[in-house]
C-alpha cells in the first residue's frame, strides 16, 4: 500500500493507494467507533461492491447506515444533497458524524458538498471506485453539484479526512468508463510532465489491459502531481487552475449535450483537442506536439471530434459561464508544449469559435 499526503493550510490527510487495501487493518484507524457513519453510494456500486465494503466495516464491529442514490450525472443536483440532509436530520446525525463517499466522481462531489454544508461542516472520507475519481475527483477537496445552466456551479472547498484508493474496484468498470478516466491521467501529463506523457504513450497497450504495475504507477503519478499543486493553491487562486486543461471546453460539451452523449473524460479529451487548436491558432503550440496530443488520445481510444452540426453560438454561451472567467472574458488553460500549460484570457471569440469548428470536422 502506497501513501501520499496532501498538505493544505489547516489540514494534512493521506491518500492510500493499492490492491485489496481493505484487508489492511491500518485502514480501520480512519473510522472512529464513536462516530455515526453514513455510507453513500449509488445503485450500480451497491450491486457490485457494497457487500465487499460492508464486510470490512462489520469485521471491526462498526455500525453503519447506507444511503443509495441513483447513478448518473443528472442526479448531481442540489435536490439530491437536500435528500441526504433530510435523512441525516431524521436519523439525528450530529457534528460528530462521518459521511463516506463510496463511488465515482458524482458521488464524491455530492457527498463532499453535503458534508461541507451539513451543520456547517462534518468530516467525510473518499472511497473512489472509478479511475477518474481515483486520479482526480477524490483528491483536493473540490465539491459541488450542477445547475441547469452550468456544471459545478454550486460548490465548496472541503477536504476529506483521507482518500482510500482500492485499485481492485477498477475491475468492474466498463471499458468505456475506464478509458474515460485515462483522459484525466493524460491531462496531467500534457499539462505538467513530459516524461509521464511518453511513459503513457509507450505503455498504452498495458494500460488498456489494466496491467497492475502500470496502472498503479499512473494513479500514483497523477495523485502526486495533484497533491503538490493543491498544497500550494488549495482554492484555485493560481496554478491549480491549470488542472482544468480541456475542462472549459469539456464542461460546455457536457452542458450542451445535457450529459447524455459523452462521459466526463470523453468530453475532456475533446476539450483538450479544442484547447490545443486554440494554442496552435495563437502560435503557442507547435504542430509536432499538437499531433502527439491527437495521437495519444486516438491510441487510448478516446474521442477527438465533436458533432458536425454544432450550433457554435449556443455552445459558446456555456463557456462564458465557466468559473475561471474574469470580467466576462473566457479564460482558457492551453497546452504550449508537452508537459507545459498556461492560463490565458482575452482570446478573441473568433479564434475560440474556429477551434470548436475545426474539432467538429
Amino acid at each position: 500500500m502506497k501513501k501520499i499526503y496532501v498538505h493544505v493550510k489547516n489540514k494534512k490527510y493521506p491518500i492510500l493507494i493499492g490492491f485489496n487495501i481493505f484487508k489492511n487493518k491500518k485502514i480501520f484507524s480512519f473510522f472512529n467507533k464513536k462516530k455515526k457513519i453514513l455510507l453513500i453510494t449509488n445503485n450500480v456500486i451497491k450491486d457490485l461492491w457494497l457487500k465487499h465494503i460492508l464486510n470490512f466495516f462489520y469485521s471491526f464491529d462498526l455500525k453503519i447506515n447506507i444511503f443509495v442514490l441513483k447513478d448518473g450525472e443528472k442526479n448531481k443536483i442540489i435536490e439530491t444533497s437536500n435528500d441526504i440532509i433530510t435523512y441525516l436530520l431524521k436519523k439525528k446525525y450530529g457534528r460528530d458524524s462521518l459521511l463516506v463517499a463510496f463511488g465515482g466522481g458524482v458521488i464524491g462531489d455530492i457527498v463532499g458538498f453535503t458534508a461541507s454544508i451539513y451543520q456547517r461542516g462534518i468530516p467525510f472520507i473518499q472511497i473512489p471506485t472509478t479511475l477518474l475519481a481515483q486520479v482526480d475527483a477524490s483528491v483536493g477537496g473540490k465539491t459541488g453539484v450542477n445547475h441547469i445552466l452550468g456544471k459545478n456551479m454550486i460548490g465548496t472547498f472541503w477536504q476529506p479526512e483521507c482518500v482510500l484508493i482500492n485499485i481492485n474496484f477498477l475491475s468492474t468498470l466498463s471499458r468505456r468508463e475506464y478509458l474515460s478516466g485515462m483522459s484525466e491521467v493524460i491531462k496531467y501529463a500534457i499539462a505538467f510532465n513530459k516524461p509521464f506523457f511518453f511513459y503513457i504513450l509507450k505503455n498504452i497497450k498495458k494500460i488498456i489491459q489494466l496491467n497492475s504495475k502500470v496502472i498503479l504507477k499512473c494513479i500514483l503519478k497523477s495523485c502526486n502531481i495533484k497533491s503538490k499543486i493543491v498544497a500550494h493553491d488549495e482554492r484555485e487562486l493560481g496554478n491549480r487552475a491549470l488542472l482544468n486543461l480541456g475542462h472549459t471546453y469539456g464542461h460546455a460539451i457536457e452542458s450542451y449535450t445535457k450529459y447524455k452523449k459523452f462521459l466526463h473524460g470523453e468530453s475532456v479529451s475533446i476539450g483538450i483537442i479544442m484547447a490545443a487548436r486554440t494554442a496552435i491558432s495563437l502560435k503557442k503550440l507547435n504542430l509536432n506536439d499538437f499531433n502527439l496530443i491527437i495521437k495519444i488520445f486516438k491510441k487510448i481510444g478516446l474521442p477527438v471530434k465533436f458533432y458536425h452540426n454544432i450550433n457554435v453560438d449556443k455552445f459558446i454561451k456555456y463557456m462564458y459561464r465557466d468559473k475561471k472567467n474574469i470580467l466576462g472574458n473566457i479564460r482558457l488553460v492551453l497546452p504550449i508544449a508537452i508537459g507545459k500549460s498556461i492560463l490565458i484570457d482575452k482570446i478573441s471569440t473568433k479564434i475560440i469559435k474556429n477551434s470548436i469548428k475545426l474539432t467538429c470536422k
